[in-house]
Protein backbone atom coordinates (compact mmCIF):
# COMPACT_ATOMS: atom_id res chain seq x y z
CA UNK A 1 0.00 0.00 0.00
CA UNK A 2 1.11 3.52 -0.09
CA UNK A 3 3.07 4.36 3.01
CA UNK A 4 2.29 8.21 3.08
CA UNK A 5 -1.60 6.65 3.70
CA UNK A 6 -3.50 8.86 6.40
CA UNK A 7 -3.31 8.58 10.10
CA UNK A 8 -6.68 9.28 11.10
CA UNK A 9 -6.91 11.88 14.22
CA UNK A 10 -9.64 12.02 16.95
CA UNK A 11 -9.89 14.98 19.20
CA UNK A 12 -11.05 14.88 22.73
CA UNK A 13 -13.34 18.31 23.02
CA UNK A 14 -15.61 19.70 25.65
CA UNK A 15 -16.63 22.72 24.13
CA UNK A 16 -17.69 24.06 20.78
CA UNK A 17 -14.90 26.18 20.09
CA UNK A 18 -12.37 23.16 20.51
CA UNK A 19 -14.24 20.75 18.36
CA UNK A 20 -14.48 23.96 15.33
CA UNK A 21 -10.34 24.64 15.51
CA UNK A 22 -9.95 20.10 15.81
CA UNK A 23 -11.68 20.46 12.41
CA UNK A 24 -9.48 23.35 11.00
CA UNK A 25 -6.66 21.86 12.18
CA UNK A 26 -7.11 18.74 10.45
CA UNK A 27 -8.83 16.49 12.40
CA UNK A 28 -11.34 13.67 11.04
CA UNK A 29 -13.43 12.96 14.16
CA UNK A 30 -13.93 14.28 18.03
CA UNK A 31 -14.72 12.40 21.19
CA UNK A 32 -17.37 15.18 22.63
CA UNK A 33 -17.63 14.72 26.34
CA UNK A 34 -18.23 16.94 29.51
CA UNK A 35 -16.15 17.21 32.66
CA UNK A 36 -12.71 16.68 30.95
CA UNK A 37 -10.86 16.71 34.57
CA UNK A 38 -12.65 13.27 35.62
CA UNK A 39 -11.74 11.69 32.51
CA UNK A 40 -15.16 12.69 30.73
CA UNK A 41 -18.66 12.27 31.18
CA UNK A 42 -22.32 12.63 28.60
CA UNK A 43 -22.06 15.70 27.54
CA UNK A 44 -25.55 18.08 27.42
CA UNK A 45 -28.15 17.89 24.65
CA UNK A 46 -27.33 20.96 23.93
CA UNK A 47 -23.69 20.84 23.51
CA UNK A 48 -24.17 18.03 21.22
CA UNK A 49 -26.63 20.59 19.22
CA UNK A 50 -24.71 22.99 18.58
CA UNK A 51 -21.36 21.06 18.00
CA UNK A 52 -23.15 18.92 15.39
CA UNK A 53 -24.36 22.46 13.70
CA UNK A 54 -20.49 23.65 13.66
CA UNK A 55 -18.71 21.16 12.06
CA UNK A 56 -18.96 18.88 9.72
CA UNK A 57 -16.16 16.05 11.18
CA UNK A 58 -17.00 13.26 12.70
CA UNK A 59 -18.56 13.37 16.23
CA UNK A 60 -18.67 10.43 18.35
CA UNK A 61 -20.28 10.99 22.00
CA UNK A 62 -19.14 9.71 25.23
CA UNK A 63 -21.57 7.27 27.14
CA UNK A 64 -20.54 7.68 30.67
CA UNK A 65 -23.24 8.34 33.63
CA UNK A 66 -20.40 9.69 36.07
CA UNK A 67 -16.69 9.88 36.74
CA UNK A 68 -15.76 6.80 38.69
CA UNK A 69 -15.24 3.17 37.96
CA UNK A 70 -16.72 1.44 35.21
CA UNK A 71 -19.16 -0.93 36.74
CA UNK A 72 -22.72 0.64 36.68
CA UNK A 73 -25.97 -0.60 38.63
CA UNK A 74 -29.50 -0.73 36.84
CA UNK A 75 -30.15 2.92 36.74
CA UNK A 76 -27.04 3.88 35.59
CA UNK A 77 -26.91 1.38 32.95
CA UNK A 78 -30.77 2.79 31.83
CA UNK A 79 -29.25 6.20 31.77
CA UNK A 80 -26.91 4.87 29.23
CA UNK A 81 -29.32 3.62 26.79
CA UNK A 82 -31.29 6.59 27.29
CA UNK A 83 -28.28 8.89 26.54
CA UNK A 84 -27.17 6.68 23.38
CA UNK A 85 -30.99 7.47 21.90
CA UNK A 86 -30.27 11.04 22.89
CA UNK A 87 -26.93 10.79 20.94
CA UNK A 88 -28.62 9.16 17.85
CA UNK A 89 -31.48 12.18 17.70
CA UNK A 90 -28.96 14.68 17.80
CA UNK A 91 -27.08 13.41 14.67
CA UNK A 92 -23.78 11.97 16.32
CA UNK A 93 -21.72 9.70 14.37
CA UNK A 94 -21.14 7.51 17.18
CA UNK A 95 -20.75 6.89 20.65
CA UNK A 96 -18.19 5.80 23.11
CA UNK A 97 -18.61 3.47 25.96
CA UNK A 98 -17.30 1.05 28.01
CA UNK A 99 -18.69 -1.57 30.94
CA UNK A 100 -16.94 -3.89 33.50
CA UNK A 101 -17.60 -5.85 36.21
CA UNK A 102 -16.49 -6.38 39.29
CA UNK A 103 -13.30 -8.05 38.89
CA UNK A 104 -12.26 -6.28 36.27
CA UNK A 105 -13.19 -8.32 33.17
CA UNK A 106 -15.55 -6.58 29.88
CA UNK A 107 -19.17 -6.71 30.50
CA UNK A 108 -20.05 -8.25 27.32
CA UNK A 109 -23.85 -8.74 27.78
CA UNK A 110 -24.38 -5.76 28.38
CA UNK A 111 -22.01 -3.63 26.20
CA UNK A 112 -23.50 -5.96 23.35
CA UNK A 113 -27.16 -4.54 24.11
CA UNK A 114 -25.34 -1.24 23.97
CA UNK A 115 -23.83 -1.44 20.65
CA UNK A 116 -26.88 -2.69 19.30
CA UNK A 117 -29.25 -0.09 20.42
CA UNK A 118 -26.33 2.35 19.03
CA UNK A 119 -26.38 1.02 15.60
CA UNK A 120 -26.11 2.66 12.79
CA UNK A 121 -23.96 4.74 15.03
CA UNK A 122 -20.39 3.05 15.30
CA UNK A 123 -18.94 2.36 18.88
CA UNK A 124 -15.81 2.81 20.48
CA UNK A 125 -15.05 1.11 23.74
CA UNK A 126 -13.13 3.62 25.64
CA UNK A 127 -10.31 3.59 28.33
CA UNK A 128 -12.26 0.97 30.49
CA UNK A 129 -10.22 -1.16 28.46
CA UNK A 130 -6.98 -0.38 29.92
CA UNK A 131 -8.64 -0.67 33.48
CA UNK A 132 -8.89 -4.30 32.87
CA UNK A 133 -7.29 -7.43 34.39
CA UNK A 134 -6.02 -9.04 31.20
CA UNK A 135 -5.37 -6.47 27.65
CA UNK A 136 -5.52 -9.59 25.49
CA UNK A 137 -9.03 -11.11 27.32
CA UNK A 138 -10.38 -8.05 26.88
CA UNK A 139 -9.60 -7.55 23.24
CA UNK A 140 -11.32 -10.87 22.34
CA UNK A 141 -14.40 -9.69 25.28
CA UNK A 142 -14.35 -6.23 22.67
CA UNK A 143 -14.53 -7.95 19.80
CA UNK A 144 -17.17 -10.34 20.83
CA UNK A 145 -19.54 -7.02 22.00
CA UNK A 146 -19.50 -5.67 17.93
CA UNK A 147 -17.30 -2.52 18.56
CA UNK A 148 -15.53 -1.13 15.93
CA UNK A 149 -13.11 0.56 17.94
CA UNK A 150 -10.99 0.02 20.87
CA UNK A 151 -9.05 3.14 22.31
CA UNK A 152 -6.57 2.46 24.49
CA UNK A 153 -2.71 3.30 26.50
CA UNK A 154 -1.75 0.03 26.24
CA UNK A 155 -2.97 -0.49 30.02
CA UNK A 156 -0.32 1.84 31.26
CA UNK A 157 -0.28 6.03 31.92
CA UNK A 158 0.43 6.85 28.10
CA UNK A 159 0.26 5.11 24.88
CA UNK A 160 4.40 5.96 24.70
CA UNK A 161 4.87 3.53 27.48
CA UNK A 162 2.28 1.25 26.54
CA UNK A 163 3.31 1.26 22.95
CA UNK A 164 4.92 -2.81 23.53
CA UNK A 165 1.57 -3.75 24.67
CA UNK A 166 -0.60 -1.33 22.30
CA UNK A 167 1.86 -3.01 19.05
CA UNK A 168 0.72 -6.59 20.32
CA UNK A 169 -2.84 -5.42 20.46
CA UNK A 170 -2.68 -4.02 16.86
CA UNK A 171 -1.27 -7.69 15.53
CA UNK A 172 -3.78 -9.77 17.70
CA UNK A 173 -7.02 -7.93 16.25
CA UNK A 174 -5.81 -9.37 12.90
CA UNK A 175 -8.35 -6.52 11.55
CA UNK A 176 -11.35 -7.75 13.55
CA UNK A 177 -11.62 -4.19 15.48
CA UNK A 178 -9.62 -1.09 15.30
CA UNK A 179 -6.94 -0.24 17.70
CA UNK A 180 -6.78 3.47 18.43
CA UNK A 181 -3.85 4.42 20.74
CA UNK A 182 -4.31 7.34 23.12
CA UNK A 183 -3.00 9.27 26.25
CA UNK A 184 0.35 11.79 26.49
CA UNK A 185 -0.02 11.99 22.62
CA UNK A 186 1.52 14.86 21.15
CA UNK A 187 3.54 16.50 17.84
CA UNK A 188 6.70 15.55 19.49
CA UNK A 189 6.07 11.61 19.54
CA UNK A 190 2.91 11.04 17.35
CA UNK A 191 5.16 9.67 14.17
CA UNK A 192 7.40 7.25 16.49
CA UNK A 193 3.84 5.84 18.33
CA UNK A 194 2.47 5.38 15.09
CA UNK A 195 5.72 3.71 13.47
CA UNK A 196 6.41 1.45 16.68
CA UNK A 197 2.71 0.27 16.78
CA UNK A 198 1.25 -0.03 13.56
CA UNK A 199 -1.56 1.95 14.72
CA UNK A 200 -3.61 4.03 12.17
CA UNK A 201 -5.63 5.90 14.07
CA UNK A 202 -4.63 8.25 17.30
CA UNK A 203 -6.53 10.21 19.93
CA UNK A 204 -5.13 13.14 21.51
CA UNK A 205 -6.48 16.01 23.68
CA UNK A 206 -3.68 18.92 23.14
CA UNK A 207 -5.47 21.54 25.37
CA UNK A 208 -4.38 24.29 26.50
CA UNK A 209 -4.88 26.50 29.68
CA UNK A 210 -6.62 29.53 29.10
CA UNK A 211 -7.21 32.36 31.64
CA UNK A 212 -10.67 33.20 32.30
CA UNK A 213 -11.81 36.80 30.97
CA UNK A 214 -13.47 37.31 34.88
CA UNK A 215 -12.01 40.77 35.79
CA UNK A 216 -13.76 40.41 39.55
CA UNK A 217 -12.56 37.50 41.22
CA UNK A 218 -13.47 36.31 44.59
CA UNK A 219 -10.37 34.16 45.60
CA UNK A 220 -11.79 32.93 49.11
CA UNK A 221 -14.51 30.52 47.48
CA UNK A 222 -13.85 27.53 45.50
CA UNK A 223 -17.08 25.93 43.61
CA UNK A 224 -15.15 22.76 43.06
CA UNK A 225 -12.59 20.21 44.16
CA UNK A 226 -9.94 21.53 42.37
CA UNK A 227 -8.83 24.96 43.88
CA UNK A 228 -8.55 27.93 40.70
CA UNK A 229 -10.69 26.19 38.79
CA UNK A 230 -13.24 28.91 38.42
CA UNK A 231 -10.69 31.22 36.57
CA UNK A 232 -8.77 28.85 34.48
CA UNK A 233 -10.22 27.73 31.43
CA UNK A 234 -9.00 24.74 28.71
CA UNK A 235 -9.48 24.61 25.20
CA UNK A 236 -7.89 22.94 21.83
CA UNK A 237 -5.71 25.08 19.97
CA UNK A 238 -6.16 24.77 16.08
CA UNK A 239 -2.26 25.18 15.39
CA UNK A 240 -1.57 22.02 18.13
CA UNK A 241 -3.39 19.97 16.13
CA UNK A 242 -2.19 20.73 12.49
CA UNK A 243 1.37 20.47 13.64
CA UNK A 244 -0.02 16.74 15.19
CA UNK A 245 -1.23 16.03 12.13
CA UNK A 246 1.72 17.25 9.91
CA UNK A 247 3.76 15.36 12.04
CA UNK A 248 2.03 11.82 10.86
CA UNK A 249 1.15 12.46 7.34
CA UNK A 250 3.93 10.71 5.80
CA UNK A 251 4.51 7.26 8.31
CA UNK A 252 7.69 5.26 6.95
CA UNK A 253 5.97 1.94 7.68
CA UNK A 254 2.63 0.52 6.43
CA UNK A 255 -0.59 -0.23 8.63
CA UNK A 256 -3.27 -2.87 7.97
CA UNK A 257 -5.89 -1.73 5.62
CA UNK A 258 -8.76 -1.62 7.81
CA UNK A 259 -10.06 1.60 8.72
CA UNK A 260 -13.86 1.71 10.66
Amino acid sequence: MNVSRKVLVEVCVDSVASAVAAQRGGAVRVELCSNLVEGGVTPSAGLIEMTRAAVSLGIYVMIRPRAGDFCYDKDEFEIMKRDIELAKKMRADGVVLGILDVNGNVDVTRTRQLVDLARPLKVTFHRAFDMTTDLLRALEDVCATEAERILTSGGEQTAAEGSAMIAQLVQKSANRIVIMAGSGIKPENARDLVENTGVREIHVGLRNAIPSPMLHRNPKITLGAIKDREYQRFAVVEENIAKLCRAVAEPRKSFPEKVL
